[in-house]
């Protein structure tokens, strides 16, 4: 299934400087039912965004409408714990197209790298200054540039550089997942398979 191509993404941000967030809080595993990759984003933090009785959490930052944008800005070792591809799918389809932190669980990167989303993993340095712009000024945008691989954080113009797999990156150039980059391809494999001898 493809997704959104992905090149240069400016939005302002969601903080939440939480460490250590790891899949089941990013979507518990009773809402794991479902295989289609759709309705995870109503329950992305579930237990930290609603009560028993199903009633916001005033104090939970996605109930905060100062706080919007397509960037969530997470604490260290984001996305630890299970490897469910549904946490990815909850960020996706709730709206995110990038996460910042400064580490991620490496099967969480890699399930948002194959469903569209960005993560940008910056020096714990970095990630202080982006909390502390936001926090001094909800509406600041963030520019990620993926050609240049670099974030730049508009209200000072500092930036950092951010690594990324070249497959990966092609393939998120292009809104491609895994079949769809193998797809785009398919002449080269029928070439390649008819031009070599069994």
């Amino acid at each position: 299934m493809a997704y959104d191509s992905f090149s240069i993404l400016t939005s302002t941000a969601v903080p939440l400087p939480i460490e250590n967030v790891d899949t089941d809080q990013i979507i518990p595993a009773r809402f794991l039912k479902a295989t289609e990759r759709v309705g995870f984003g109503d329950n992305l933090f579930r237990d930290w965004r609603y009560n028993q009785d199903d009633s916001p959490k005033t104090d939970f930052v996605l109930n905060n409408t100062t706080y919007q944008g397509k960037i969530l800005v997470g604490g260290h070792n984001f996305g630890s714990g299970s490897s469910r591809e549904h946490a990815a799918w909850a960020v996706y389809d709730y709206g995110f197209r990038c996460v910042i932190s400064s580490f991620f669980a490496d099967i969480f990167r890699n399930n948002c790298l194959n469903i569209g989303v960005l993560p940008v993993q910056v020096s714990s340095e970095f990630l202080d200054q982006i909390f502390e712009a936001i926090q001094n000024q909800s509406s600041t945008e963030f520019t990620v540039d993926l050609h240049k691989q670099n974030i730049t954080i508009s209200s000072s113009g500092k930036s950092e550089s951010f690594d990324i797999n070249d497959y990966k990156k092609d393939n998120m150039l292009n809104g491609y997942d895994d079949i769809d980059y193998l797809s785009n391809i398919k002449s080269d494999i029928e070439g390649f398979a008819l031009n070599t001898p069994l």
